[in-house]
């Protein structure tokens, strides 16, 4: 038996087929994963994300300790509740986990994923002795991500009216505070949507107000077919500590400036780029029949070869697609093998849905 969240019991209630996730045992699915990918893009659903790692960092040296910790720099944050996105690194530039900080009244808010809980807290604790920081893991807390084109305003219209005005007044990327719950238009979707934290005394009630109003719940099947449809990276599979941020197509969230600003991996950041970048991560799209899966070697002609790292069919697009890392020089073509037989594939950029709409 793995860890529970909060809503285990509600989910069984629900009909959900319950699996085993970075030790977590969480809903696959409610009944069938491609309708539950198609509500979230058509209207909207409500995913159980309690089991994800809320960490509060306060004190008087929370900026100057998390500009060394993370790769992306929160002096971007100048203002309550914005967000950033930014990966944790090792001193070799590989990545511990990708996770989103947000600025608080009282310090910072970081949420890092689930299965990888154990050695982010162990990393965070060790690059904190030098610096006067206090780090609260708030196990008491769970979390809701209602995700889709209706998402907030069905949402708003099950909260109370200051709740309801401040869904309907965030920004992309953006969180607030009300009350002891906290509210953010964030997601791993592709779609708008909101992730809400709130006590987990409190989040059995909301889920089903949420279910009776019509919102679908929505399990980690169609999780990921809509975040791979949205060329998010999924920590464990398009990225680990073997892979840095240059090679897994999120060199975007490396905040080069300013150059006094030295974060953990910085260097071999440097040393990395100054050697050439040899490999990078790319969009695959099967035209053939098929089915594209993590770990199928991918070709490309007077190049080299690489490697499928995540792949599915895709609901939205009605083919199957895939995240490959492959060596640097590969253009628009390349081939994958599918059991002993090698298939043709577009290379794309690796984003093939967002808000709804195809973008290949």
């Amino acid at each position: 038996m793995g860890q529970r969240t909060p809503l285990y019991d509600l989910h069984l209630a629900l009909g959900a087929k319950m699996v085993d996730f970075g030790g977590w045992d969480m809903p696959l699915h409610y009944g069938s994963q491609v309708e539950e990918h198609h509500e979230v893009r058509r209207d909207c659903g409500v995913f159980d994300v309690s089991h994800m790692t809320v960490v509060d960092v306060s004190g008087s040296q929370a900026k100057a300790y998390l500009q060394h910790l993370l790769a992306n720099d929160i002096e971007r944050l100048q203002s309550i509740g914005k967000a950033l996105y930014s990966a944790m690194l090792n001193e070799q530039g590989g990545v511990i986990d990708d996770l989103i900080v947000y600025l608080m009244d009282f310090g910072y808010r970081v949420v890092a994923n689930a299965s990888t809980r154990d050695k982010d807290l162990a990393w965070m604790r060790l690059q904190s002795v030098d610096f006067d920081v206090q780090l609260l893991e708030r196990n008491e807390l769970a979390m809701l991500a209602i995700q889709g084109p209706h998402a907030r305003s069905k949402t708003a219209e099950l909260v109370s009216s200051s709740r309801a005005s401040l869904i309907q007044g965030l920004k992309p990327f953006e969180g607030q505070p009300e009350g002891d719950w906290f509210i953010a238009r964030t997601g791993y979707t592709g779609e708008d949507g909101l992730e809400i934290i709130l006590p987990a005394g409190e989040v059995v009630a909301f889920l089903n107000d949420l279910v009776g109003a019509g919102i679908s719940p929505i399990g980690l099947g169609a999780r990921d077919t809509l975040r791979l449809e949205a060329g998010l990276n999924l920590y464990g599979q398009d990225m680990d500590e073997s892979v840095t941020p240059l090679v897994a197509n999120i060199g975007w969230s490396i905040a080069w400036e300013p150059v006094n600003r030295v974060f953990v991996g910085r260097s071999a950041l440097h040393t990395q780029q100054a050697k050439g970048v040899n490999a990078k991560l790319v969009g695959l799209v099967l035209e053939e029949r098929g089915v594209l899966r993590a770990h199928q070697v991918v070709r490309v002609e007077g190049v080299g070869d690489g490697e499928i790292t995540s792949g599915s069919f895709s609901p939205t697009l009605g083919k199957s697609i895939a995240l490959a890392r492959v060596p640097a020089a590969t253009s628009e073509r390349a081939e994958v093998e599918i059991r002993g037989k090698w298939y043709p594939v577009r290379v794309v950029k690796p984003t093939f849905v967002r808000n709804g709409k195809a973008l290949i």
